[in-house]
């Protein structure tokens, strides 16, 4: 490399790293305060991101290996719930069908809150008992029942249910007691034994474990299947269901089900896996009648989010995958999109807030009222924080604060991130 050459690399160097400054230089004590809570835990033993932004100056707060790549668990969910607005209509679609001959020909578009226990929405069976002659039609499902990456030993586990073109009862069953142990829906009747097991359910069937002296309502699990979705149905409707592979060529309805908006709240406030799954599969449904979540975050990527610059590695939903992985200037420039789409109150609205609601009740609490609204996200060792963070001058910042590989506890890692959104609170 000649002398020129050099010279003209090491001054885009220079003009990168002062880029890259730029914020601090802007904004120097806001940068010195938070640097000083970051340098008061062992940080250098774990990886942080943080990324603040004003959308309405356009200007970047504080930030630090904010294009770096992170774990974002169940900040996922964010990506799931812009995609989940972008593709979905005010109604969310409850199957689609077609009738001809005196036959009702039916097939699933992810649905999730048909006889789900918290919803339990009946529009899917209202619907089907006015018909006596059904056929379901399962094969337009091409996704596998668990996403990439997810952890097989939480299959017993309530926050783990498996996905499914036409999910019925949350696809889970919840067993408790009254006068004896229950279960609904009442079709797994025959398959509870009271022994103490180790797990829920047995790993290839339906065959749940309760444990009578634990006197709780527990949600498990339960095996997908055409033949169990049939059985269901059947149970539920009194009447047969037959199952055929194919739906003829002809143009489709859709039978329009639940507001989204109630759907997409408890996903977020929750961080419930299963409605994020759905949701993504829910949206490949207005795309084509091939279910499949990947054709959702394909198309969004490849459209609306084309020109982002740190593409993630995005394999699910909910984020219960370790392969996924974020930048937090990506979760910020999605966040941003969100804040400039839809209107603030109904956006606000899908976030859990600080000391109030969902998964932040117990922490960031307000003086006056709550000053973060936000999506957290937790697997072991990783915990994320992202979106949207009102001033005492208020303004309104949009933030991503992501903790990878720390050996700390949750609490530890909480109370510091609670120190540095305080300080943006009160210093901007």
């Amino acid at each position: 490399m000649g002398g020129k050459d050099t010279k003209l690399c090491l001054f885009y160097v220079l003009i990168i790293i002062l880029l890259g400054s730029c914020a601090s230089q802007k904004y120097p004590r806001i940068a010195r305060s938070v640097n000083q809570i970051l340098g008061e835990e062992t940080s250098d033993k774990h990886f942080t991101g943080i990324f603040f932004y004003d959308p309405a100056s356009k200007d970047t707060i504080f930030s630090k290996n904010s294009n770096k790549y992170f774990t974002p668990a169940s900040n996922t969910k964010i990506f799931t719930l812009y995609t989940s607005l972008k593709l979905l209509p005010d109604h969310i679609p409850a199957l689609k069908y077609q009738f001809s001959n005196d036959t009702l020909r039916i097939e699933g578009t992810g649905d999730p809150t048909a006889l789900h226990p918290h919803f339990q929405d009946s529009t899917l069976i209202k619907f089907l008992n006015g018909y006596s002659n059904i056929t379901l039609y399962p094969a337009n499902f091409q996704e596998d029942k668990f996403g990439p990456g997810w952890a097989w030993e939480d299959y017993d586990w309530y926050y783990s249910p498996e996905r499914s073109g036409l999910p019925l009862y949350g696809n889970v069953a919840t067993l408790y007691q009254q006068d004896s142990v229950r279960v609904s829906p009442d079709y797994f009747r025959d398959s509870i034994s009271t022994f103490r097991e180790a797990r829920n359910r047995e790993p290839d069937r339906n065959q749940f474990y309760y444990d009578i002296n634990a006197a709780d309502t527990v949600e498990i699990p339960y095996r997908t299947a055409n033949l169990t979705t049939k059985g269901l149905l059947e149970k539920m409707l009194g009447k047969e269901i037959r199952i055929d592979s194919g739906m003829a060529p002809t143009p489709k309805k859709v039978l329009s089900g639940m507001r989204l908006d109630s759907v997409l709240k408890r996903m977020m406030h929750l961080s419930d896996n299963f409605l994020a799954e759905q949701l993504l599969i829910l949206s490949s449904s207005t795309l084509s009648d091939t279910l499949s979540s990947a054709k959702a975050r394909n198309h969004v990527m490849d459209g609306f989010l084309v020109d982002l610059k740190q593409p993630p590695r995005w394999v699910d939903g909910s984020g219960l995958s370790r392969y996924n992985l974020f930048t937090p200037e990506s979760m910020v420039y999605v966040l941003n999109r969100l804040y400039h789409e839809v209107p603030r109150e109904r956006l606000l609205h899908f976030f859990p807030a600080g000391g109030i609601s969902g998964t932040l009740k117990e922490w960031y609490p307000g003086v006056q009222g709550p000053y973060v609204f936000a999506k957290t996200g937790t697997l072991g060792n990783n915990h994320c924080l992202s979106g949207y963070l009102i001033t005492k001058s208020g303004k309104t910042l949009i933030f991503s604060f992501m903790n990878n590989h720390f050996r700390l506890s949750n609490g530890e890692i909480k109370h510091r991130m609670q120190k540095v959104l305080e300080t943006m609170r009160d210093s901007y």
